[in-house]
């Protein structure tokens, strides 16, 4: 794999359940994803053939899956799953998962967001 390939999808917005708050849970709130897929992507350029690349259709629908899905306490768990199942079903050997929760519910946060970023490999 060329060390330096990777499919980057960002600002992927969703709304979903998650936080220990009561409030997160029933009002739910906007989460915003970004994604880095590593994986050889020479195959496909040379070739011009979506079966050798990563769908981005895919991704979204993975990701939108994964947020909108059911409720966790902790995106961090979100990030976990949403990993899995990129490495799972895709062609991606990497990758890397930031999920941000802006405007967290924080006493005196008025602006900005708290974010987890997680790095998963394949098994080889």
């Amino acid at each position: 794999m060329a060390a330096e390939d990777r499919i980057i999808c960002t600002g992927l917005t969703f709304y979903g359940y998650h936080g220990v708050n009561p409030e997160e849970r029933a009002l739910g709130q906007r989460f915003v994803v970004d994604l880095e897929l590593q994986l050889d992507l020479e195959p496909a350029g040379r070739s011009d053939d979506l079966a050798q690349t990563v769908n981005y259709s895919q991704v979204y629908r993975i990701a939108r899956e994964a947020v909108e899905g059911p409720p966790c306490n902790l995106i961090e768990t979100v990030a976990e799953r949403l990993a899995d199942r990129l490495l799972g079903e895709t062609r991606a050997r990497v990758v890397r998962v930031r999920i941000a929760k802006p405007w967290a519910p924080i006493r005196g946060m008025t602006a900005g967001e708290v974010a987890v970023e997680i790095t998963r490999r394949a098994s080889d």
